[in-house]
């Protein structure tokens, strides 16, 4: 049984209608800009267009989603419905609009699909899992090609590079690389700042293998000028924090007690204030979902779910620190799925 089934019969409603890229990505494991999953108690369609017919086909025989050619307008899909379900907080007002005026009951469909995406079946966690191989390998060629006078623009360049040519499709989100005071900016836009003797380096990456994601943060020192003391002090309480929440954390915990082990801990040093945001977020076809690992977080943590563990710190205008791993639950306990070197690394 297919993605789309199990939604269809998670939300009972008549026909669930879905056209967000990444949703459809989940129902038909396809990357396309375009189409609609329909299901009803008659089976799921995917409607395309041309450009990805003979794909799609040939990638859905065997299953139990058709596939046939989107014919406009939309309306004429729902005709004969009562009833239609679509994710209410992903849907823009016109197309709301849209299904009202064709005098269709509009019921929400996003509880199932968060509730069916938050534990990752094993082929989801078999893609994940390459990902962060993948993003492993990557990251330590790279530490061997970084020279001074690089720009954040080159070593991201050569980063991705070395993500694509290890097996990736491509990268979960915008890589972050963030030379010196740049660092104290948790999301730095990266850009022209070269690299120079003695600076921190934070670089947030991943890459997406079969349409699921890694996400990791490594920081790190380009040669050591004696002037990083604080910073060398500030770092050994981020990854005792990163590891604590690793050794603590099991099945049954929630998003908030994952957040108050890292965030506890840095208190007792003196750094809670400069942890800036959340310790972690669920990963999977997204970069971020549930569940969420928060100060106000009720998500309850499982086996099967993959999330982020990624305490930070951060000094405006001076430097940041985050160390940030995927991890599972199997078993009760946390795996880390990237695994790379976390000791403070002086290139």
């Amino acid at each position: 049984m297919t993605n789309a089934q199990t939604i269809f019969n998670a939300v009972g409603a008549e026909a669930v209608l879905t056209e967000q890229p990444d949703l459809r990505r989940y129902l038909t494991g396809l990357e396309t800009s375009f189409g609609y999953v329909l299901s009803d108690k008659n089976g799921n369609t995917f409607y395309t267009d041309t450009r990805y017919l003979e794909g799609a086909t040939a990638a859905l025989k065997g299953t139990d989603i058709a596939v046939k050619k989107f014919e406009a307008p939309l309306e004429n899909l729902l005709k004969g419905y009562k009833e239609v379900a679509v994710p209410l907080s992903r849907t823009t007002y016109p197309m709301y609009k849209r299904l009202e005026d064709a005098n269709l009951k509009v019921v929400d469909s996003e509880k199932a699909f968060e509730n069916a995406m938050i534990k990752k079946q094993p082929y989801e966690l078999d893609f994940i899992c390459k990902a962060c191989e993948i993003t492993d390998k990557s990251f330590g060629t790279l530490l061997t090609r970084i020279k001074e006078g690089m720009s954040e623009n080159e070593v991201a360049a050569e980063l991705e590079y070395l993500l694509r040519k290890n097996g990736a499709s491509g990268t979960s989100f915008a890589t972050i690389v963030a030379f010196g005071e740049n660092s104290s900016v948790p999301h730095h836009e990266t850009g022209v700042r070269k690299l120079k003797f003695g600076d921190i380096v934070l670089i947030d990456f991943g890459c997406k293998v079969g349409g699921y994601c890694s996400d990791c943060t490594r920081t790190f020192l380009f040669g050591d000028d004696k002037k990083h003391e604080e910073f060398k002090k500030a770092y050994a309480h981020v990854l005792k924090a990163h590891m604590l929440v690793k050794e603590k954390v099991t099945d049954g915990t929630t998003g908030s007690e994952a957040d108050a082990i890292a965030r506890g801990y840095l208190k007792e040093h003196g750094l809670d204030k400069y942890f800036t945001h959340s310790l972690g977020h669920g990963i999977g076809v997204n970069i971020h979902e549930s569940p969420m690992l928060s100060p106000k977080s009720q998500s309850i943590l499982k086996d099967g779910m993959v999330f982020s563990d990624e305490p930070g710190v951060y000094f405006e205008g001076d430097f940041g620190i985050r160390i940030e791993d995927t991890v599972t639950l199997s078993g009760g306990k946390v795996i880390s799925l990237t695994d790379s070197n976390k000791n403070l690394t002086v290139l």
